[in-house]
Formats: C-alpha cells, sequence, structure tokens
C-alpha cells in the first residue's frame, strides 16, 4: 500500500469537515479494532435549548459537528448560540447567544451545522482569534475564540448582516445554515433559500467579507447573466438561487475556494430558465483572493429534480486506476449517488464521465436536456430505478398498495421528468448522498459515505389549481412555484402503514475504493430491534487511523463504530436524542474522544435534544 504524504494536519479536529479540504479523517489510533467494544461515556454537555420555545424547538435540526481550537471544543446550536467547552469534561467556558427571532419561519428549519475558526497571526488582544457563524437571519458574526465576546471592530458590533438583494416574501425564507469558509484573511459565505415558493427568488450569491473589518471583497452570483457561457440560451432573468448552503472547501495552497452549488429556482419546472443553467448543480473552483472563476463542472443539467450538490467537496490525493504518482482531486458525491473525480487544477474527470440519453418529454413549456453526465468510475453507490415489481411491504396487502402506486406513476429510472401524473424521483431528493457527505481514508483512498434510498413522488399542479390543492391536502407539501405554469406536491412513497415501498435497506454505508473505481464493501446503516434493515437518515462518517468509521445519521439514534475493511459493526451505544449530525474526534492529554451533537432533526421522527455526548476508553 502507497502511503500519501497528506497535505493537512489531521490530528486535530480544526474544521467543520475536520480539515478544510473535509475529509472527516483524524490520525488517532487508541481506540482500535481490539478495544472500541469498550467505549464508554466520558461526559456529557446539554446546552439548555430543551427550554427553548416548543413551536420553535419543533422545527430544528441539531447537525452541529464542533471544532477544536484554542483548547477549546467549540459549536453553535440551532438557535445560533455559539458555546465552548473544556475539551477534558465537557463543562461550558463561555457562550455567546446570536439572539434570532424564535418567531420566524425558517424555509430549512432552525440550523446551524458548525462555526470556523480564523488567527491574525500580526495582531495581539482580544479578537486576534475569531469565530465565525452565519446566522438563521442571514447575520455573520465574529466573535472572540477565549472569550466569546462580539469583535467590536468587525461590521458593526461584531456583524455584518447579508443583504439578500430583493424583499423576501417572509422572515425566513433566506438564511445561513454552514459554516463559513476561511482563505487567508477572507470570510466566505453561501446562503439557504427557500426552495419553491417563487421563480424570481433570491440570487444565491456567495460573498466574502473580509475577516478584520467585515467589508465586502467580493462576490460571485452563479446566475448572473453576464458570466461567461452561464446560460446557454435565454437569459437569468426568471431564476435565483443556485445558491451554496452546504459546505465550501478551500485548498488554501492553490488559493482555491470549491463550491458546491444547488438548483436554480424553482426546483421542479424549468421552463422559464432555459439552457443547462451552467454554474447550478456544480462543483465551481473560485480563487479564494479575487473571486474569479478558475473553472466549474456540472453534475447534472438542467435540474428540474432538486438533485443539487449538497455534499462538501473532498479535496484528496487520488492515484487514478493505482497508477501514477497521486493527483490533486476534488470528489463530488451527490444525491443521485454518483461520485464525480475532477482535477483539482482544471476539473478535467479523472474517471470517464459519459453523457447518456434522459426522457425529454416534460410537462408542457419545460426544457429539459437530451443527455446528463454519468461517469464511468464508480459505480452508482444508489439503485436509480424501480419497476412496480419491485415493490416491498411487510405483508401482501402493503406490497399489492406499494405495486399499484409504483404502476400509477411516471418510473422511467434517474431523470424522468416531474409530470402531472406524478414522477417517481428514486433516488429522492434527500439522496443518495446529502449534507453529511463523505469520510476519505488516505491510506487506502477509500470513500466512505452513507446513503438514503427511498422515494419521492413530485406532482405538477397546474398554477390555477394549486390553492384548491393546498386546502384539500393542507398537511402535505405544495408549493406554488409561483411565476411558472406549475406548482408541486412532493411526498415520500410508502404503504399504508407507512413503510418504504422500495426495498430495504433504506439507509446504507459504503466504501469505495476511489484508487480502482469500486465498491469494497457495503452495510445497511441503522434498525429495528435484531432486524439490521437499514434506515434514512443524515449525518456523515468520521475516519480514524486506526482503520475504523464512526456515523451515526439513522433514524434509529445510535453512534456505531465499523471496521473499514470489512464493514462489520464494532460497537454501538443508544444516544440520548437522534444523532443527525457527523462525529468527530480528538486526542486530549493522552486520551481520545469521539464526540457527537445529539439533538435530533425535527422533521425525520428522530428524538429532540440538546446533547453534545463524548466517549473514551475507561480509565
Amino acid at each position: 500500500m502507497i502511503e500519501l504524504a497528506l497535505a493537512f494536519a489531521v490530528d486535530a479536529w480544526t474544521h467543520y469537515g475536520g480539515d478544510a479540504g473535509g475529509m472527516r479523517y483524524v490520525e488517532a489510533t487508541q481506540i482500535d479494532r481490539t478495544n472500541v467494544a469498550t467505549l464508554d461515556l466520558a461526559w456529557e454537555f446539554h446546552s439548555g435549548d430543551l427550554s427553548i420555545d416548543p413551536k420553535a424547538l419543533q422545527h430544528s435540526a441539531f447537525e452541529a459537528t464542533p471544532i477544536l481550537v484554542r483548547d477549546k471544543l467549540i459549536y453553535c446550536t440551532p438557535f445560533n448560540r455559539i458555546i465552548a467547552l473544556d475539551p477534558d469534561h465537557g463543562a461550558k467556558l463561555w457562550e455567546y447567544d446570536a439572539k434570532i427571532a424564535l418567531d420566524q419561519q425558517p424555509a430549512n428549519q432552525f440550523i446551524c451545522r458548525g462555526v470556523s475558526y480564523w488567527e491574525d497571526s500580526a495582531a495581539k488582544g482580544p479578537c486576534a482569534a475569531r469565530i465565525f457563524m452565519g446566522t438563521n437571519d442571514a447575520r455573520l458574526i465574529a466573535v472572540d475564540a477565549d472569550t466569546g465576546r462580539a469583535c467590536a471592530d468587525f461590521g458593526t458590533a461584531g456583524q455584518v448582516r447579508i443583504d439578500p438583494g430583493m424583499k423576501l416574501l417572509w422572515p425566513g425564507e433566506f438564511q445561513i445554515t454552514s459554516s463559513p469558509a476561511i482563505i487567508g484573511d477572507v470570510v466566505i459565505v453561501g446562503s439557504a433559500i427557500s426552495d419553491n415558493a417563487r421563480a424570481d427568488a433570491p440570487r444565491g450569491t456567495v460573498r466574502a467579507l473580509d475577516a478584520r473589518t467585515g467589508a465586502m471583497r467580493w462576490t460571485f452570483d452563479p446566475v448572473a447573466s453576464d458570466l461567461p457561457d452561464s446560460w446557454r440560451n435565454g437569459s437569468a432573468a426568471h431564476t435565483g438561487q443556485a445558491n451554496v448552503w452546504s459546505t465550501i472547501s478551500v485548498d488554501a495552497q492553490r488559493d482555491l475556494v470549491f463550491l458546491p452549488t444547488t438548483s436554480a429556482s424553482p426546483d421542479f419546472f424549468g421552463g422559464e430558465r432555459p439552457g443547462d443553467n451552467r454554474y447550478a448543480n456544480s462543483v465551481v473552483a473560485l480563487r479564494g483572493s479575487t473571486g474569479a472563476v478558475v473553472w466549474s463542472f456540472q453534475t447534472v443539467h438542467h435540474d428540474v429534480w432538486d438533485y443539487d450538490l449538497a455534499a462538501q467537496p473532498n479535496l484528496v490525493d487520488l492515484q487514478p486506476n493505482g497508477e501514477g504518482a497521486p493527483i490533486a482531486a476534488v470528489l463530488q458525491p451527490t444525491k443521485t449517488g454518483l461520485v464525480f473525480a475532477l482535477d483539482r487544477e482544471t476539473g478535467a474527470p479523472l474517471y470517464p464521465v459519459e453523457e447518456r440519453d434522459v426522457p425529454t418529454d416534460g410537462a408542457p413549456g419545460e426544457w429539459l436536456s437530451p443527455t446528463q453526465p454519468f461517469p464511468v468510475k464508480p459505480p452508482p453507490l444508489v439503485p436509480q430505478k424501480i419497476t412496480p415489481d419491485e415493490a416491498w411491504g411487510f405483508t401482501f396487502l402493503d406490497r399489492n398498495a406499494c405495486r399499484n402506486a409504483i404502476a400509477s406513476h411516471r418510473s422511467e429510472g434517474l431523470f424522468t421528468p416531474p409530470s402531472v401524473e406524478g414522477t417517481i424521483l428514486y433516488p429522492f431528493t434527500g439522496g443518495g448522498v446529502n449534507w453529511g457527505s463523505a469520510a476519505w481514508d488516505p491510506q487506502r483512498q477509500w470513500l466512505v459515505v452513507n446513503t438514503n434510498r427511498i422515494m419521492h413522488v413530485v406532482t405538477l399542479i397546474p398554477a390555477n389549481e394549486v390553492e384548491k390543492a393546498q386546502r384539500a391536502e393542507p398537511h402535505k407539501e405544495i408549493s406554488p412555484q409561483t411565476g411558472t405554469a406549475f406548482g408541486m406536491k412532493r411526498e415520500v412513497l410508502t404503504s399504508p402503514i407507512g413503510v418504504p415501498c422500495n426495498p430495504p435497506p433504506w439507509g446504507t454505508l459504503t466504501a469505495v475504493d476511489m484508487k480502482r473505481g469500486t465498491i469494497v464493501w457495503e452495510v445497511p446503516l441503522g434498525g429495528f430491534l435484531t432486524w439490521n434493515v437499514g434506515l434514512p437518515g443524515v449525518g456523515g462518517p468520521m475516519i480514524t487511523s486506526s482503520g475504523l468509521v464512526f456515523v451515526s445519521a439513522a433514524i434509529d439514534g445510535y453512534l456505531r463504530a465499523f471496521d473499514i475493511e470489512t464493514g462489520r459493526e464494532l460497537w454501538k451505544a443508544k444516544l440520548p436524542a437522534g444523532g443527525q449530525a457527523t462525529p468527530m474526534s480528538y486526542v486530549r492529554n493522552g486520551r481520545q474522544y469521539v464526540v457527537i451533537a445529539a439533538g435530533g432533526h425535527s422533521t425525520m421522527g428522530s428524538k429532540l435534544g440538546d446533547s453534545i455526548v463524548a466517549y473514551a476508553l475507561p480509565r
């Protein structure tokens, strides 16, 4: 096995994804295959969020991963409170409360996935080291990393309000949910924007601010009509978004930032935005110091399926086909279950990508790309087509109902256009791979990722019938897509007793040998009692150099450890609440800890809580 020289220090967890390139890997060997079964609770901290307004709590998701900087474990709660803990014992050292309004209606729930750290090596005194956080009400906040006090010289009293560029339909249509990116003395933030309210939605502009003052340094608008070749036909006059709601990756040595962009607005009808919508659904590499486009690679042309790039791009060293010197690469897992491997400097595919024919008989007025990109390697990580004969259920009645449901909707495989009769999206719009992203083992050149395997049915509704449909089914997701010919209804395809209509596993953990482009192993993730059926979930995995994979994500509320060589489960612990977050690890005073946020996810039915939980070997 060739040992690759790592470009990053990975013995500490200093970024949301472990390092600036999102490897989610730590060089810690104290916990290994021989002793992981003895892991025990080391400490548990409660933020107090459970005492927050119950109505707001029921619209929240605790998706944070802490970072370890300046001898402090620092994270944010869903309600934008930054908390610093003692890494040894979990005692609170300081707290900053952004005091967001709890009566707003955030389009993507109350969420804060993480904070970021920046240090000014030329400065001393207060705020020479800073913690940055984006908020649900679209502010960028800077606080002193040692005390938690607001940095007075940043913006106005430590905060800059991000202008969405247009009047919002309601407070919460535009928010910031992921950790800012840091490169040099620049802080970069994306945005999370409501998906299907309207075509003329806010633009998904990415903003770079001076880390000292908060002054705007540059902006990048993925749908601006003056970008080179950004739209093949027409103009960008009737769309917005293509935002970056997930985590941005940084290669400081090359002065590059890598944006995973989303679909242009709205998600399920694109007749008002003809063309490939080039910088949407793309990995876009920008010059970190200027915001200039260096290259871009699109994973979905003219997306009308909500297959935006939710996963953080992984910056790794890869030997394609196991040959030659390692190449600086970008790996982009997707909601469709495809993984694209790209040259980090040019964006050229490291494994061939084929443009394959896809259906083009969409709804009246739609524009559809005749082809979509498929990498030759690795194979898809999830099924991409289902037939009525594959319907599943606990009983004959269940199976028969699911068989009829599948047969009554369009189901021609990946990229079947949305329709008025209802189209099956398999995988559903949550993935495949979602924001939990993938973890990278640099020793083996393996990518480990958890995926979902359930179906959505998306039904287009003529615009003049949307209000009637909303009145008839007030508890279902029905959105107007105002400014287009169709609204939409989105629902998970389940049996009469609420079980997915497709066969299990409904959630998996997969190891991919990216050096060969093959799947090494795949196991169900999560289950009921002794039945390891594989459950849907969100959150990501973490790898240790001792050959362990830690992951929770599944809605059964366990943190698990797997043997990276075989996929065999070696340990699990029941969390005090849902673990819809990514674990992290660090070594402190000779003891290795594995830490995860256990606070649940209100839309997934997992138990809600407010815990940060740390596990370690018995003393």
